[in-house]
């Protein structure tokens, strides 16, 4: 279906836009790529039982930790870093071991759509900027090498075989939630969901999940027998008549 690649190349073509337009604005510092040791790990995703978390490779990090977003995006800043890391995990998993390339693609654009959303011009952004810009064309080297080849030295980078490059390397801090979204459940059937901290108490969370006003609903004129609260997935509300 020539669809299909008319999508694909519109993609691309918006890839290779966005990082031309941020690397003519000034590239941000890459700490760490293009190193000494890069040329002993691998631009490989890990296989099949070595994790997905970039296994063999090291860090190619830009984010420059000492930064600090501007008043009032700190919290962008936070959402945008998790999507990253999640992706590398993702599309780590994705083409080292599922062997899934379609869905490493599609958490690949849903990246760049978030990208394209996010504002911040200070300092932090910039960085954060380049980090996901660089996982990007990282990741879709085994996709598209020639592309990745020519977008790598766009940001900066001497000219060098990109397998030459460490494989991305999640960040755990980055990965960790303040909040979870849990979904609430009255005798099996999907009532409604409450945002909550990762860190609440048990007795917290059934507060909340009773307290949810859809549940409440379903709730009215029974009484509430066990709740069941599987942490960070799901809350089941038994009730009888």
């Amino acid at each position: 279906n020539e669809a299909g690649v008319e999508g694909m190349a519109r993609f691309l073509r918006r890839l290779w836009r966005d990082v031309n337009a941020h690397a003519a604005q000034g590239c941000a510092s890459a700490a760490g790529a293009g190193s000494a040791g890069a040329a002993a790990a691998s631009s490989l995703p890990p296989s099949a039982g070595e994790g997905a978390e970039g296994g063999r490779g090291g860090v190619t990090d830009s984010f420059d930790q000492d930064a600090r977003p501007a008043p009032g995006n700190e919290r962008a800043h936070k959402v945008l870093r998790r999507q990253l890391h999640e992706v590398i995990v993702k599309v780590g998993d994705d083409l080292g071991r599922r062997l899934h390339f379609n869905t490493a693609i599609a958490s690949l654009m849903e990246l760049m759509n978030a990208l394209a959303k996010f504002n911040g011009t200070d300092a932090a952004s910039r960085a954060l900027r380049q980090e996901a810009f660089e996982a990007i064309v990282l990741l879709l080297n085994p996709i598209t090498p020639h592309l990745s080849h020519a977008l790598w030295q766009a940001l900066g980078h001497a000219e060098t075989l990109i397998e030459d490059v460490p494989w991305p390397k999640s960040d755990h801090a980055a990965l960790r939630r303040d909040n979870v979204t849990l979904a609430v459940q009255v005798n099996g059937k999907l009532r409604g969901t409450i945002h909550i901290a990762v860190d609440a108490a048990r007795e917290a969370v059934e507060a909340a999940a009773l307290a949810e006003p859809v549940v409440a609903k379903f709730l009215e004129d029974k009484t509430v027998t066990k709740v069941i609260v599987v942490p960070g997935k799901i809350v089941n509300i038994v009730a009888s008549a």
